[in-house]
């Protein structure tokens, strides 16, 4: 690994420093391209305009009409976190803005038996509940066999979807739908790209409520508090790892703002306390690594009906019970994801001699759950940092393959251009730049292998596929205190605006082995003994090396003191 620093314009930290911002984030949000407060700014009356998103003022119409008619609307979710906060904002809202009781119902599917998106199959789950509109969530961009299925009934299709439009014969094909709102769209001006599906819907709710005010329904101090939907929004949006560009931004810390207060619905803080983390203090950390994973667990090994569930419910005694069946499956899918990892990373070392891994990897194994193989592949892109496709076995017979990234590498584009070269292979694809998905069949996997890994030697150089771990360099010992990890903490930071990592030389003065597989440290920093830990990692450190790290709080008998959790380590820092 080679460790890089972030380069940091020092009038842009000077400025937002003299402007009031702490010291040490005006350096990180000027490393991050912040040039002044406004652009910090994470009030509501800064998100951009419902109208400007291609289709909302069309959905507003559509929709406000069909609550004031008490027709049938059926929520069309998806199996991951996104999905499920993105049906349950549906819903909730949907109710909010006048939806009769009885009218609004939804369905998910089976990851096993229906696979994503709106299909045929789904439709017909759906006819179930007699709808007169279907209303896709996170998915349904591509679904064009979907679409034309729900049309052939009778039906109304509204998508709202953040996802990449279906492609043949190289032209963007959008299906037959009543409207489509997704930023992702031909012709969409929206400033902000990278909404989540959860994001998508909330901006539709706004423009339905603007629409329904223009009626005369609401006044401006009467009409629905959307606000209320908030942390669900923000979990939704930083589980699905969707750049925080400003926009994105605003929608998580309002979301943190109101958890922080104690303003949150009954299955988040079911999730919160299942996860033992104090909504208090909640960051959006909690939400990719403690509530996220546990909504997710639902549609991996079982029924995301149960995470939607959980958000749904107003009563706290319900909300704790699904909240502690989620926390389970998350074990199990916890010892699920080791056990297929083990496997993986044995049957690396029996393929790939040391040191000599190909640009990129394709794995499967007859007893891979297909619930978790995107958590294996990230891993294992992780640990090789090449990518990774991992597939498992459907119910039908066809191989499910889910893949992740690295920075250069646009993963859709590169299954469009292997299904170009191996026609017939790749029954279908989708996704984005870093996470994509597949279907073939078992005897096209090593045609799939030999044409991915073609495209990645063609694409990825040495310098793409050398690991690097952009840090914001070295940290003064004066913001080594709780203070300053919690002002740290209570910021917004995810995806391409990354959380603090520092980067100093340290003298290893003590290292052994924890809990099996991680290392604990005795660091001396800037003259200063301190406690360090390595996650994940069993191998000694040399007695001076640089550490890449960023800074927790340890607990323990109601004393707090800061700890430097290891991110990477190398014999030099080099620069930006």
């Amino acid at each position: 690994m080679k460790i890089v620093l972030r380069d940091c314009p020092p009038r842009a930290a000077w400025t937002l420093e003299q402007a009031g911002v702490h010291p040490l984030l005006a350096r990180l949000y000027a490393a991050r391209g912040i040039a002044s407060t406004d652009e910090l700014d994470d009030s509501l009356a800064r998100l951009l305009p419902p109208e400007q998103l291609l289709g909302a003022d069309q959905a507003a119409r559509f929709l406000a009409d069909a609550i004031q008619q008490g027709r049938r609307l059926c929520i069309v979710a998806d199996y991951d976190c996104d999905g499920a906060t993105a049906c349950a904002v549906a819903l909730r809202g949907l109710a909010l803005l006048g939806a009769r009781p009885g009218t609004l119902n939804y369905v998910v599917p089976d990851r096993a038996v229906h696979g994503y998106g709106l299909s045929p199959a789904v439709v017909e789950l759906a006819m179930q509940q007699r709808p007169d509109v279907l209303v896709t969530v996170d998915n349904g961009i591509a679904s064009l066999d979907g679409v034309a299925a729900a049309r052939a009934h009778g039906l109304d299709v509204v998508i709202t979807d953040h996802h990449l439009p279906a492609m043949v014969n190289e032209r963007v094909v959008l299906p037959d739908a009543t409207v489509i709102v997704n930023p992702s769209q031909p012709g969409c001006g929206f400033g902000s790209k990278c909404l989540a599906g959860v994001g998508v819907m909330f901006y539709v709710l706004l423009a339905v409520r603007a629409e329904l005010r223009a009626r005369g329904v609401f006044t401006p101090l009467q009409q629905p508090r959307l606000d209320t939907l908030l942390d669900l929004v923000a979990l939704g949006t930083v589980a699905d790892v969707v750049k925080l560009d400003a926009n994105n931004r605003r929608l998580v810390a309002q979301g943190l703002k109101r958890i922080r207060s104690g303003k949150m619905h009954a299955g988040v803080a079911a999730l919160f306390a299942a996860a033992r983390r104090e909504p208090s203090r909640a960051s959006a950390f909690d939400f990719g690594f403690a509530l996220g994973p546990r909504i997710n667990a639902a549609g991996r090994l079982a029924d995301m009906t149960l995470g939607i569930e959980c958000l749904l419910t107003d009563d706290p005694k319900r909300a704790a019970e699904l909240a502690q069946t989620l926390d389970t499956i998350n074990r199990e899918r916890r010892d699920v994801e080791a056990g297929m990892r083990e496997q993986a990373e044995a049957m690396l070392e029996m393929l790939i001699p040391a040191g000599d891994a190909p640009s990129a990897l394709a794995i499967f194994d007859p007893e891979f759950h297909e619930g978790v193989v995107g958590i294996v592949a990230s891993r294992l892109k992780d640990k090789l940092h090449r990518p990774t496709f991992v597939f498992a076995r459907g119910q039908d017979g066809l191989l499910k393959g889910s893949g992740r990234s690295i920075p250069g590498f646009h993963l859709r584009d590169a299954l469009d251009l292997v299904s170009k070269r191996h026609p017939g292979v790749l029954k279908k694809f989708g996704g984005h730049a870093m996470a994509a998905g597949c279907t073939l069949a078992h005897e096209h996997l090593q045609t799939f292998e030999r044409g991915f890994q073609q495209v990645a030697s063609e694409w990825l150089g040495p310098e793409l596929l050398a690991r690097t771990l952009a840090t914001d360099g070295p940290l003064d010992p004066q913001w080594f205190a709780p203070e300053v990890v919690q002002v740290i903490e209570r910021e917004v930071w995810g995806q391409s605006f990354e959380a603090p990592v520092f980067s100093d030389e340290v003298e290893i003065v003590s290292q052994r082995i924890v809990g099996e597989r991680h290392l604990k440290l005795t660091v001396r920093h800037s003259g200063t003994l301190r406690e360090a830990i390595w996650f994940g990692r069993s191998e000694p450190l040399p007695a001076r090396t640089v550490l890449a790290y960023r800074l927790s709080l340890d607990e323990f008998n109601g004393a707090q003191r800061v700890q430097m959790v290891v991110e990477g380590a190398a014999a030099d820092r080099g620069g930006p």
